[in-house]
């Protein structure tokens, strides 16, 4: 289903950037070199990974952040070894059982993003379950990119809008870059204004490509484990220094005159 994002991300590149950023969207990286420091399995860092993940998302409903995206599974993590894709998975299966009902109260709407395809029934039927619970709250939306790679989304979105197109559902001299984004899965998510990757690696790895056009991108050293809020904290005080233009100039600065 496509819906109208309008309402939801307003005319961004005239509004002054807030203090705290409405959405924050993370990779979480470095459960892996957090376990090998430590002389531990991976598995351990990705328990740890998700207790990291609980910390973030009850600092981002406290800091009155209101979307949150976090990068869980990408379409490349199919070539992990069998073992840690299972093992991922029943990490995932673990958190959907404890941790939903606590979202659910909490007023958190929790969305997924990525391919459905060839997921096991239960993991599929989490998915579901988890939105469905909590389609109609009003708190922090925590969308998850489970099964995700950008790249894939803006082909998918590429065809279905051909596709639109070819049975005259739309004209080709009117999509636009609103038309355009109707046909990806963030279609009723405004786009992150601020994008932390943490471990220290600098690149965005297939995630948001499109959406995080105008992204702040903050890369942190602090391995995914241990991060938490003074963490998050520390990068939304970085946000904050930011001077975002969307491609425009900064507003002058006033005169002694207006100052007056």
């Amino acid at each position: 289903m496509k819906r109208d994002r309008t309402a939801m991300r307003g005319d961004v590149a005239c509004e002054e950037a807030p203090d705290v950023p409405r959405h924050v969207a993370i990779i979480m990286d470095g459960n892996g070199r957090w376990a090998a420091k430590r002389g531990l399995p991976r598995l351990e860092g990705h328990r740890r990974g998700v207790e990291a993940l609980r910390r973030t998302v009850r600092a981002a409903i406290e800091l009155d952040i209101r979307f949150l995206t976090i990068y869980s599974f990408s379409s490349e993590n199919w070539r992990r070894p069998a073992q840690e894709i299972g093992d991922l998975f029943g990490l995932l299966r673990i958190f959907v059982r404890r941790d939903l009902a606590d979202l659910h109260a909490r007023s958190v709407r929790v969305l997924f993003i990525g391919s459905r395809e060839g997921l096991p029934p239960d993991i599929a039927g989490l998915l579901a379950e988890a939105e469905n619970l909590t389609r109609d709250n009003k708190g922090l939306t925590l969308v998850v990119a489970f099964n995700y790679g950008a790249r894939q989304e803006i082909l998918a979105a590429a065809r279905a809008v051909a596709e639109a197109a070819l049975r005259r559902r739309i004209e080709p001299g009117t999509i636009d870059e609103k038309a355009f984004e109707a046909f990806l899965e963030t279609a009723d998510i405004p786009d992150p204004d601020l994008l932390i990757r943490t471990s220290g690696e600098q690149r965005l790895s297939n995630f948001l490509l499109w959406q995080a056009a105008y992204a702040e991108l903050v890369f942190m050293p602090v391995l995914w484990p241990d991060f938490d809020r003074a963490a998050l904290e520390g990068a939304l005080l970085e946000f904050k220094r930011r001077d975002r233009r969307f491609g425009g100039l900064a507003a002058p600065a006033p005169s002694l005159k207006e100052r007056a």
